[in-house]
């Protein structure tokens, strides 16, 4: 129950911020700041790909990705086509990990420890859900504000 959740969440979700991407009117405004906004909605992206990739991915899915979190930040100017194909990438390697698991799995503890504690799979699943949920209403706004 808990799995079909989660994968109908993920989907929802990196739907949306590939909408998001899709919907900048000028594809550059995608890699703006401004002020005390650091984060453009193109390097998010990057970030919540790397994250998706690296904790569900890597770990769940043994896709073999390896991240590079400084890059997540500090590349600029990606073409949105490249984004809109990383996320649509991220949709299958999520889905396919997902499918892996059992309602069991979700109980066991995830292997990594990311807060400096140990935590089951099924509560790390839920906290990267609300992780991209909330960058998606950064990426939201951002693109509302620069229109």
């Amino acid at each position: 129950m808990l799995i079909e959740t989660l994968k109908s969440l993920f989907d929802r979700d990196l739907n949306k911020l590939k909408l998001e991407i899709e919907s900048y009117q000028n594809e550059s405004q995608i890699w703006e700041i401004d002020k005390n906004i650091s984060n453009s909605a193109g390097n998010l992206c990057l970030h919540l790909i790397g994250n998706l990739n690296t904790y569900i991915g890597a770990e769940i899915g043994k896709t073999g990705y390896i991240r590079n979190r400084e890059l997540e930040f500090s590349l600029k100017d990606v073409p949105r086509s490249e984004l809109i194909e990383k996320i649509e990438n991220t949709i299958l390697v999520v889905n396919k990990a997902l499918d892996t698991l059992t309602e069991t799995d979700l109980e066991a503890i995830y292997p990594l420890v990311v807060f400096e504690k140990e935590m089951t799979t099924g509560f790390f699943l839920i906290h990267l859900s609300t992780h991209l949920a909330y960058h998606l209403g950064q990426i939201n706004y951002h693109r509302r504000l620069l229109a």
